[in-house]
């Protein structure tokens, strides 16, 4: 999405749905920003922010995309970058998690790869063969970590309780960060009894909209939430849960779905507006084979964004 303001400004938003981590389908996407575009004519970027807010508009995706272009043309009036909108104070780097995918014979090459880079916290995704088999590849996977690194586990609720509570106990001793949507039916008092056997925080992401968000923080459920902007209808609703949940005593990361740079980009402000020192879900783009723009360095295993950006910072390709 791009926008121009009478200024001339230029604000950019991505709408990237992708219904699997929870949005809307591309098709009430599409329908629905035909239908809030008319809107944002003959209003300035705040008055039409106040009436996207007001409008109670549930399509997270399109939502996001209007919401990211808005701040990004509000954020450049005022010469600060989108982050500091929401976080005067925040730094303008973070760190991030390398993505190595499953347990593949060739893990170990990813892994080094990875290590080599700078990164100290590598995603697996688990959850695909038997909990035992898993957790064995795991132990042997634990010896080629250097001093410092860490698993992230993701089994996108692949398991039932007793085969998760089988997981967690046999990785008791292993260097484990973090353990995302154990569960394919996750219930509250499951989780809670999960969550008390494990040394690591487990994380809720895809199942946030399926789970009561005032009870899942009133009885910290789990020790970790994923904020991903594109599924929570923009950076604000994010950052504003994550308010919600440090208040509870439990941290966030942010992610991206499957986002083009511009996406990418408005997660990485909000992981920074965050400003903790946990790694976040942001490397993603090599993903895709060709994208519309450029997304901020990585050095080490951080993601750097520039001081003296206004806004989101996107240059689109084509202009």
């Amino acid at each position: 999405m791009r926008l121009v303001s009478d200024e001339g400004l230029i604000g950019y938003g991505d709408c990237a749905p992708l219904p699997a981590a929870g949005t809307e389908t591309p098709e009430l996407a599409f329908e629905q920003l035909q239908v809030q575009l008319p809107s944002l004519l003959d209003n300035d970027p705040q008055g039409a922010l106040s009436s996207l807010d007001e409008s109670g508009f549930q399509a997270p995706a399109a939502r996001c995309a209007l919401e990211i272009a808005l701040l990004d043309l509000l954020a450049q009036q005022t010469g600060l970058p989108l982050a500091r909108r929401l976080n005067p104070n925040s730094a303008l780097s973070v760190r991030a998690n390398a993505m190595i995918g499953g347990l593949a014979d060739d893990v170990g090459a990813r892994v080094e790869a990875a290590q080599a880079a700078g990164f100290t916290v590598l995603k697996l995704k688990v959850g695909l063969a038997e909990p035992k088999i898993e957790v064995a590849q795991l132990r042997r996977l634990a010896g080629m970590l250097e001093a410092g690194v860490s698993l992230r586990l993701d089994a996108n609720g692949a398991w039932t309780s007793a085969q998760a509570l089988a997981f967690v106990e046999g990785l008791f001793d292993l260097p484990i960060e973090s353990l995302e949507e154990p569960l394919a039916q996750p219930e509250i008092g499951q989780l809670q009894q999960l969550q008390a056997l494990a040394a690591f925080p487990l994380a809720l992401d895809e199942s946030l909209a399926r789970i009561d968000i005032d009870t899942l923080l009133r009885k910290m459920v789990v020790r970790r939430l994923v904020l991903k902007p594109m599924v929570l209808g923009g950076v604000r609703p994010a950052y504003a849960l994550a308010r919600r949940a440090a208040l509870a005593g439990m941290e966030c990361v942010a992610t991206t779905a499957v986002d083009s740079a511009v996406g990418v980009l408005a997660a990485v402000h909000l992981a920074v507006a965050l400003d903790n020192e946990l790694a976040h879900g942001l490397a993603t783009s090599s993903w895709l084979l060709s994208d519309v723009g450029s997304v901020p360095r990585l050095e080490s295993g951080r993601m750097l964004l520039n001081a003296h950006m206004n806004g989101l910072g996107f240059h689109a390709k084509l202009e």
